[in-house]
């Protein structure tokens, strides 16, 4: 639970959509799971990567013999127990330094290439830096088990 500075007796934590570049590719972020969803016309049983911004706020259901390939993966999501998580890199994890972790989706309609009108529109807040909006390829995705891992992109 938040706890927020506030005189009124009812308050509201303002949950914003982030636009911005990731190490992949540009990107929508949030804590609120119902917002990007009705962004990207998703339905409610696929689920999103959440992306932290270091290895401390991780969750530590990493199998052991995993840890070292989680800590020095680049551009790589990891599956384990189906969450599916990465850690962004130092270079774009300014819009993660007010809360430990985000939701991450890519920054398009679902099914289509990146419309910078189409995600301006969509986004309360958007960090761009000087090399402008780009795409990339996706993540890699491995996912982990106690027994063995597995590619699946």
């Amino acid at each position: 639970m938040d706890k927020l500075k506030s005189t009124t007796r009812l308050s509201y934590k303002v949950v914003n959509v982030i636009l911005t570049q990731t190490d992949t590719t540009v990107g929508f972020l949030s804590q609120d799971e119902a917002k990007l969803q009705t962004i990207k016309s998703r339905t409610d049983t696929k689920p999103f990567i959440k992306v932290y911004k270091n290895f401390k706020s991780l969750p530590s259901r990493i199998p052991s013999k995993y840890k070292k390939l989680v800590r020095r993966a680049r551009k790589t999501t990891f599956i384990v127990k189906n969450n599916s998580f990465r850690v962004s890199s130092p270079r774009h994890n300014s819009p993660l330094l007010n809360a430990p972790w985000y939701y991450s989706t890519s920054a398009n309609a679902a099914g289509k290439s990146f419309e910078r009108v189409f995600c301006e529109a969509k986004a309360d807040i958007i960090i761009e830096d000087k090399n402008r909006f780009h795409e990339h390829r996706a993540s890699s995705l491995i996912k982990l088990t106690q027994k063995a891992k597995r590619r699946l992109r």
